[in-house]
């Protein structure tokens, strides 16, 4: 946990880049990830060194003998600022841009340029980024998404994050698995992939930890260093989390950064995020083994920018679903990329539901009788409010074989105010009607499990037949007669209760003894003056 502190830290530095002309969150966060990633290698070098004296394994270095100067521990002394901002853009900006080291995150800095142009703000800059607790596994990630929170309230330029209540609960309802692929079509900031790593080591792993490391900081002192390798998780698993687990798509080279220094933060070592468009053609050219059957498990929410010239989409997703709009193709490129028996909880606009056209219906069609459509959330509208107030809701489908039932469930309280300020209403901020499409979810999935439906595939004691509650079954067969509509309201019953009134006679009556009761209050009132 973030500790006030720490807060304090973050928000003065934010306003040291506000206050020196840089307002862009997006630019703030993109600076301070690539200041953050220069120190973080020389914190990973210091490491190496020592384990290297101590050992006797010579390891790849990541600093020549002509480098010295460009690691953090020496330019963050410089006094002369302008110096200082020279050192930094033109020599350590280009060992960033050049910095391979033994992971995938040097290819996301190879266009890393420094956009601090005042010398006072980026010595500010560095000595408040070389305070922060780097050196600390259980903090650093805390950290991290406490940065990029700041995108949720500057939202500049359309750029925002899905609310982290609304993925921690699509994150639980797949359950990802220690051994599973989990991969984000359009990842982002990537904070599927983060909760998803947060939620196993959760709930795979002992909450003590195993100490693995002590690690000797600058100033003297000892700081360790953690992991969750307990009972559950081992060390095979593990090292599948940290290494080969996590996979990210998406086309902006900021949000790109942002994403890999987010998981490197959360303890991914080497994650695997990639500047590609998913649906192009050369997405199947570059990335054969992504682009059909590489995932268990897909979590999304991808952009509805509206429609794609058919000449950049790739055609095997044209063959699944004849259309330009993302929020389709998409839908079709998660079905490619998941394995057969692979899961997936995909956020998409209500329009996806119910659009009458022959695109909407041939891909509902498909996702009923050539797949698995577990479950269909409706989510109050105004989940991303300010930023966009369009109505969505959350599918969740499995691959393969088809559909019997569909489960629905009326999300109406996500534990925050629905108008533009999205206050909390509880204490904490997974609330109001989350823990409890859990707890339905669960009892859904264990009936479900223990096969107890009646005859012709129709719900028995589940407690999911009455319509007019939060969650309810539908079968599919009457889905297919409705063209294969999965808007809620077309299924939910709504009680219409009928309002009883009094006899008018009986009511004119009251009326006449009230009126009755006023005069004589009145005449005595005036026998007083």
């Amino acid at each position: 946990m973030i500790t006030g502190e720490l807060k304090n830290q973050i928000d003065k530095l934010w306003l040291e880049f506000w206050q020196g002309g840089i307002a862009n969150p997006l630019t703030v966060i993109e600076q301070i990830t690539f200041l953050m990633f220069s120190r973080m290698l020389d914190l990973n070098e210091t490491r190496d060194e020592k384990q290297e004296k101590r050992t006797g394994k010579t390891f790849k270095h990541r600093f020549t003998a002509d480098e010295q100067n460009l690691r953090w521990s020496d330019f963050i002394h410089t006094e002369d600022p302008d110096k200082l901002i020279a050192l930094v853009r033109d020599g350590v900006f280009k060992h960033i841009r050049e910095h391979t080291g033994d992971s995938r995150f040097g290819d996301y800095m190879k266009d890393a340029r420094l956009a601090i142009d005042k010398p006072s703000l980026l010595q500010k800059a560095l000595r408040m980024i070389d305070k922060l607790p780097l050196e600390s596994g259980d903090t650093k990630g805390d950290l991290y998404e406490y940065l990029l929170s700041k995108l949720t309230t500057a939202g500049i330029n359309g750029q925002f994050r899905t609310p982290r209540h609304i993925i921690k609960l699509m994150v639980r309802m797949l359950a990802p698995q220690p051994n599973e692929l989990v991969a984000d079509p359009a990842c982002g900031t990537a904070g599927f992939l983060v909760s998803t790593l947060e939620y196993l080591l959760q709930n795979h792993s002992s909450k003590e930890g195993t100490l693995i490391e002590k690690i000797t900081q600058e100033d003297g002192t000892t700081a360790t260093q953690t992991i969750y390798t307990g009972d559950q998780l081992n060390q095979e698993q593990w090292q599948h989390i940290k290494t080969r687990m996590f996979h990210g798509f998406d086309f902006d080279a900021t949000m790109l950064r942002i994403a890999a220094m987010n998981l490197v933060m959360h303890g991914a070592d080497n994650p695997d995020i990639h500047y590609q468009d998913t649906l192009a053609q050369s997405f199947a050219e570059k990335f054969p083994q992504a682009e059909q059957n590489g995932f268990d498990v897909i979590l999304a929410n991808p952009p509805f920018k509206g429609s794609l010239d058919e000449d950049t989409i790739n055609p095997a997703i044209l063959r699944m679903v004849k259309t330009k709009k993302t929020e389709l193709l998409f839908i079709a490129q998660i079905l490619r990329m998941l394995n057969t028996g692979g899961r997936s909880a995909t956020i998409v606009p209500q329009g996806v539901l119910f659009g009458s056209s022959t695109a909407h219906q041939t891909l509902r069609k498909l996702l009923i009788e050539n797949n698995q459509l577990e479950a269909v959330i409706n989510l109050p509208s105004g989940v991303f409010k300010p930023y966009a107030g369009v109505s969505t809701g959350i599918l969740i489908f499995t691959k393969g074989g088809q559909t019997d039932n569909v489960w629905f469930y009326d999300l109406q309280d996500d534990g925050f105010s629905l108008d533009d300020k999205r206050s909390p209403l509880y204490n904490g901020d997974y609330a109001g009607d989350l823990p409890k499409i859990e707890t339905a979810w669960t009892e859904y999935r264990h009936a479900q499990e223990t096969r107890h439906t009646r005859a012709g595939g129709n719900p028995d004691t589940t407690g999911f037949i009455d319509r007019t509650q939060q969650a309810f079954l539908v079968p599919a067969s009457e889905i297919a007669a409705n063209k294969y509509d999965l808007s809620i309201n077309r299924y939910k019953k709504v009680e219409h209760v009928a309002e009883e009134y009094d006899d008018p006679k009986k009511i004119l009556k009251r009326m006449k003894a009230l009126e009755q009761e006023i005069m004589r209050e009145m005449e005595a009132l005036e026998g007083m003056l």
